[in-house]
């Protein structure tokens, strides 16, 4: 489904990128991992602004095949009467700037070699809203939206863009160990989930894959929700 295809997965080390990584490579594809660890068919990137790795990998590998922009940020509660200006910035330079400046830099060379994929890893919260999660909200919000516009953008370059918008899948950033192990806060958290359970990264992971390959050639600017009904 990928094989020999070029593949950039941004941050991962973080959420569903260490099994994202595992997947992409076990399809053929040659991975070049921003952060994680460098494994079989796995190249760990240097790189740490968005522009030098996109130049490292076409330094090294000529081109790119799809680009997984797997953005993680905690998810902060801050209710809007204890306003964080600095934490708005941050949740927007972690998940709008950070991303934009990487397709800015990916596209031009997408183009070059006559289209590619981009996925972003969103979140389904803005899709729904958090009572209290204003801040994570909007900046997820804003990635979903980025995905919209730069979609009608770029089909005419044969360049498909779309998001993954997970919630509840089992992860340390979001889900730590002492919560899973809460009996009660599970049971809660659980009742708030049409499917009854948690999804896996894999789950999520094979979802991005399907959207990075050549079997996604006419599906863009989709915001696909991987939340157990949630949203």
């Amino acid at each position: 489904m990928l094989e020999n295809d070029i593949v950039i997965i941004t941050h991962a080390d973080h959420f569903v990128g260490p099994r994202a990584s595992q997947i992409f490579a076990g399809y053929g594809a040659t991975v070049i991992c921003h952060g994680g660890k460098t494994e079989a068919g796995i190249t760990t990137a240097v790189s740490k602004e968005p522009e030098d790795l996109i130049d490292e990998v076409i330094s090294k590998f000529g081109r790119i095949d799809a680009l997984i922009s797997n953005d993680a940020y905690p998810a902060v509660r801050i209710p809007i009467d204890e306003p964080s200006p600095q934490e708005m910035r941050n949740a927007l330079e972690a998940l709008v700037e950070w991303p934009y400046r990487l397709i800015s830099r990916t596209v031009p060379h997408m183009k070059r070699h006559g289209g590619g994929k981009i996925v972003m890893v969103t979140s389904a919260a803005p899709l729904r809203g958090i009572p209290n999660y204003s801040i994570y909200a909007s900046a997820r919000g804003a990635g979903n939206n980025m995905v919209k516009s730069l979609s009608l953008e770029l089909a005419p370059f044969n360049i498909q863009i779309n998001a993954i918008a997970p919630n509840y899948i089992e992860n340390p950033t979001y889900f730590p160990p002492e919560l899973l192990a809460n009996a009660q806060a599970m049971k809660k958290m659980l009742g708030n989930i049409p499917s009854g359970r948690l999804g896996k990264p894999e789950e999520v992971a094979e979802t991005i894959a399907f959207f990075a390959s050549k079997k996604c050639n006419f599906i863009t600017g989709h915001v696909l929700p991987v939340s157990g009904g949630w949203a």
